[in-house]
C-alpha cells in the first residue's frame, strides 16, 4: 500500500512555501483557475518521477523572482515510513534522495513510488503525433522495469551521435554509394550502427511482449466504458495494434537499406523512435472517425489499464492524480469514472476541480471517506 500523508512546496511555482497533509485516501482539491492545483498534483509528480510532468526545463518550476526550489513528501509505503525530498539550487544542479540516501541516477527512483496521471493535454496520446503514445508506453514500462529506462537513455544518446554523424556527412557532401566515403566515417557509423542495433533489439522485444498482453486489457477496459455508455456512442469495435518496423525486417537491414535517404534527411529513418499505437474503431482510424466521448473513452482506458498493470506489478496500486477530468464530461461519465477509480480502486486518488460544490456532489454518492482542500 502507497500513501502520500504531506507534502511541502518551496518556492516551486506559485507556492512560497506550504505544507499540506493528507488525512484520506481519496483527496479533492478545489479552487478558481491560477490558484495552484495543478502545480500541487507536479509537485506530487515530481516526488514519484524526479520531475515534471508539464516541462522537461526544471528553472521553469521555480517561482518567479526566485532561485532554487524544494520539496519533500512523506509517504507511507506498506506502513514503511519513507521521506522523499527534490531539491533544485540556486547552480541549476538537482538532487533527490529518500530518507536522506541520494540517487546515483534519478532513474533508479523511477517505479518506487508508481504514478499515474490524466490531465487535459493527455488526449494529445489519442489524437497527436506518434512520440506522444511512445512516451505513454515508455513511462510506464520504466516504471515496471528500471532496466528498460537505462536501456531507452543508451538509445536515445547514440541516437542523437548518429544524426550528428549523418549532419556531417550531408554537409560535406557525402552520398550512400559514392567513393566520397572516408575510412573514418565507414568506421564511426559502422560503431554507431551496432551501438544503436544491440538497445534498440532490446527495447523492440521489450515493447512487443509487453503489449501483447497490456493492449487486449486496454480494449477490455474501454469496452466497459463503451457499454456503460453506449446509448451515447453507439456500437463499438475498438482494435489497437503495436507498428514498428522491425517487425518487418531487422534492424541492422534498415539502417542499411535506408543510410542514402538518412544521409539526405540527416535523421534516422528507422528504429524504435519511430514505433507508434495504432488505434482502429469499427474497421476505421480512429482519430479520424472517434467523437470527442469516445477519444476520452479510449484515453481513460489506456489509463486505467496503466492502473491496473501497475497494481498487479507492484502489489499495489499507484497514486492517482486526476487534474480537471470533469471538464466537457457529463454527469454519468463523471460518475462512472469516479466509481472505477475511487470504489473500485484502493489506491490514493488525488482530483481537482474548480467548483468545490461539483466537487463535493460527484464525492458524497462514492461513500467513501474523503478529504477536501480549498485553495485560495
Amino acid at each position: 500500500m502507497l500513501r502520500l500523508n504531506a507534502i511541502s512546496l518551496i518556492q516551486f511555482k506559485n507556492y512560497l512555501n506550504r505544507s499540506i497533509s493528507f488525512s484520506e485516501r481519496i483527496i479533492g482539491i478545489s479552487g478558481p483557475n491560477g490558484v495552484g492545483k495543478t502545480n500541487l498534483l507536479d509537485a506530487i509528480h515530481y516526488l514519484c518521477f524526479t520531475k515534471s510532468y508539464f516541462t522537461r526545463i526544471d528553472a521553469n518550476n521555480i517561482m518567479q523572482g526566485h532561485q532554487g526550489f524544494r520539496l519533500e513528501g512523506d509517504f507511507d509505503e506498506w506502513e514503511k515510513a519513507e521521506k522523499a525530498v527534490c531539491i533544485l539550487r540556486e547552480t541549476g544542479r538537482k538532487e533527490f534522495s529518500v530518507n536522506g540516501r541520494s540517487y546515483e541516477k534519478f532513474s533508479q527512483h523511477i517505479g518506487h513510488y508508481p504514478c499515474v496521471i490524466i490531465a487535459p493535454d493527455d488526449i494529445q496520446i489519442i489524437t497527436g503525433v506518434s512520440e506522444e503514445r511512445r512516451r505513454f508506453i515508455d513511462t510506464l514500462l520504466s516504471q515496471l522495469d528500471a532496466g528498460y529506462l537505462q536501456v531507452l537513455i543508451t538509445y536515445n544518446k547514440v541516437l542523437q551521435q548518429r544524426n550528428s554523424l549523418l549532419r556531417s556527412l550531408a554537409e560535406t557532401g557525402v552520398r550512400a554509394g559514392r567513393t566520397g566515403y572516408s575510412d573514418t566515417n565507414l568506421s564511426v557509423l559502422t560503431v554507431l550502427d551496432e551501438q544503436l542495433v544491440k538497445p534498440g533489439e532490446k527495447i523492440f522485444e521489450r515493447r512487443k511482449r509487453f503489449l501483447v498482453s497490456f493492449l487486449p486489457l486496454v480494449k477490455q477496459m474501454y469496452n466497459d466504458i463503451a457499454n456503460q455508455w453506449a446509448a451515447k456512442d453507439g456500437q463499438e469495435n475498438i482494435n489497437l495494434f503495436y507498428e514498428s518496423e522491425l517487425l518487418q525486417a531487422s534492424f541492422p537491414e534498415l539502417l542499411q537499406n535506408n543510410l542514402s535517404k538518412d544521409i539526405v534527411t540527416t535523421r534516422t529513418s528507422s528504429g524504435i523512435h519511430r514505433d507508434d499505437l495504432d488505434f482502429n474503431l469499427n474497421d476505421q482510424p480512429f482519430k479520424n472517425i472517434a467523437s470527442q466521448g469516445q477519444r476520452k473513452s479510449l484515453l481513460f482506458a489506456l489509463k486505467l489499464a496503466e492502473m491496473e498493470i501497475l497494481k498487479k506489478e507492484k502489489g499495489f496500486a499507484p497514486v492517482l492524480l486526476l487534474d480537471d477530468v470533469f471538464e466537457k464530461l457529463d454527469e454519468e461519465r463523471i460518475a462512472n469514472l469516479l466509481k472505477t477509480v475511487c470504489v473500485g480502486n484502493d489506491g490514493q486518488v488525488f482530483i481537482t476541480d474548480t467548483n468545490k460544490e461539483r466537487l463535493k456532489d460527484h464525492l458524497n454518492p462514492l461513500e467513501q471517506p474523503y478529504q477536501l482542500i480549498e485553495l485560495t
